[in-house]
């Protein structure tokens, strides 16, 4: 063997070292233990309620036939929605407690819990049916300030300050080329495909001859008012609530026959579900805007996450200073503005960022066995459609969708942040101007 053929079989077994190694470091990352090598001593779980009832009355002019009934009253938990909850309560008991948060059953542990939940009812309840899951039989309670109040912590209660309005509006302007009809023609096929089934695409008789097409509502862009960040117009943005209301019929358990008038299956359902994405994309991940709507709330988080890094109070912290658990309770904006935020995103069941009912955006701190500083993980995580329409018991066979983050400004090859990086990239991501007293 030569000296050049030598050197380059060395090198190339070096580099095939090296990609094993990445290989190992990621998969190590997939199982929430990285390398066995650290314990998880604390976890922010922020999360979306469970499934709900439509926000109101849908428009009916664009939908050939009515749009069905609902057994609870608007934007309430229902109780398939309940159920569902419950059982990712269960399973986060057994996902965490082999991962050593906690004891895998009795009541001690829910001693270390804060539920936290925005005062709707459907927050409030699926903090109820969390706690259910997780500690049968133990008693939670779920903080929440009184049904109908704006919570500072999930509400922009404050409003924009002078000059953000139309700050906003810019940034949308420069991500769609200043022209909102350039949103119609990128989501065409989608919005097409969601108007045939607004038609009720040959299964249902038409009731209403003189029904609307979404491609008729006009698109638009200038600043807001009251909690809007702009008033962003147009096809894509009104299929946001069309789009969300077949998730609901189809995630509620409803017959066949009701989702969509027949015309709706997961497949179909999970194509047009990037319209409702799309909508709240450019609404309210832009980073200008989610850094307003968002800072209060990762303020917060991190005052929590901090208070358990060092082991001392936190001014500002929401948990308690011996807690090994935080659920926030809010929603899907919550989620979105975080993440638009923090610059982060994910894939998880066939769809692109979405935050379906119950989906939950985990902050995990770890402390490694060697006595090294403690570092973060990010994770997001959310039943699959067909395990929410079937109500599955979620287990090791049969586990939630779940997808780790890399997190811009602070992750490494294994995707986790060191305490230091992280904290600083989650302050950096806050606007003071926008972080409130809380009551």
């Amino acid at each position: 063997m030569t000296i050049r053929v030598a050197i380059r079989f060395l090198l190339s077994s070096f580099l095939s070292l090296l990609a094993c190694a990445a290989t190992w470091a990621i998969q190590g990352s997939e199982t929430g233990i990285p390398n066995k090598v650290a314990d998880l001593q604390f976890v922010v779980a922020l999360s979306r309620h469970g499934v709900r009832s439509p926000t109101g009355r849908p428009d009916d002019r664009y939908s050939a036939a009515p749009w069905p009934q609902w057994d609870v009253p608007s934007a309430y938990l229902t109780s398939q929605g309940y159920q569902l909850m419950k059982l990712f309560g269960a399973w986060d008991r057994v996902k965490f407690s082999g991962q050593g948060l906690f004891a895998s059953s009795g009541c001690p542990a829910a001693a270390q819990v804060t539920i936290l939940a925005d005062s709707d009812q459907r927050t409030r309840e699926t903090g109820k049916a969390l706690a259910e899951g997780m500690f049968p039989g133990c008693f939670i309670d779920v903080h929440a300030q009184a049904q109908g109040t704006a919570d500072p912590l999930f509400n922009l209660v404050s409003g924009l300050r002078p000059g953000d309005a139309a700050l906003v509006t810019a940034a949308v302007a420069g991500r769609i080329g200043g022209d909102p009809n350039q949103l119609t023609e990128a989501y065409r096929p989608q919005l097409a495909a969601l108007d045939r089934v607004l038609a009720g695409c040959g299964h249902a008789p038409p009731s209403n001859k003189l029904r609307t097409s979404i491609f008729d509502i006009p698109a638009g862009l200038s600043p807001g008012t009251g909690g809007d960040p702009t008033a962003l117009t147009g096809p894509v943005i009104a299929s946001s609530e069309f789009t969300e209301n077949l998730l609901l019929e189809y995630t509620t358990g409803m017959s066949d026959a009701n989702i969509g008038w027949g015309c709706v299956d997961s497949a179909k359902l999970r194509g047009l579900m990037q319209l409702a994405t799309a909508s709240w994309d450019y609404g309210y991940r832009t980073p200008t805007i989610a850094r307003i709507y968002a800072s209060n709330l990762l303020y917060r988080i991190e005052r929590s996450m901090e208070q358990n890094v060092t082991g001392k109070p936190a001014a500002g912290a929401l948990s308690k200073p011996d807690d090994r658990l935080l659920i926030i309770v809010g929603h899907d904006s919550n989620i979105v503005t975080v993440a638009g935020a923090l610059g982060i995103n994910w894939v998880i069941d066939g769809r692109v960022d979405d935050t379906p009912p119950g989906g939950v955006l985990l902050f995990e701190v770890w402390r490694p066995r060697d006595g090294g500083k403690p570092f973060v993980r990010l994770e997001y995580t959310a039943q699959t459609l067909e395990q929410m329409r079937y109500a599955q018991p979620l287990t090791s066979a049969n586990p939630p969708a779940a997808a780790p983050i890399f997190m811009p400004g602070c992750s490494r090859h294994d995707l986790s942040c060191t305490w230091d990086g992280f904290s600083a990239a989650l302050l950096n991501a806050t606007d003071p101007a926008y972080v409130s007293t809380l009551p």
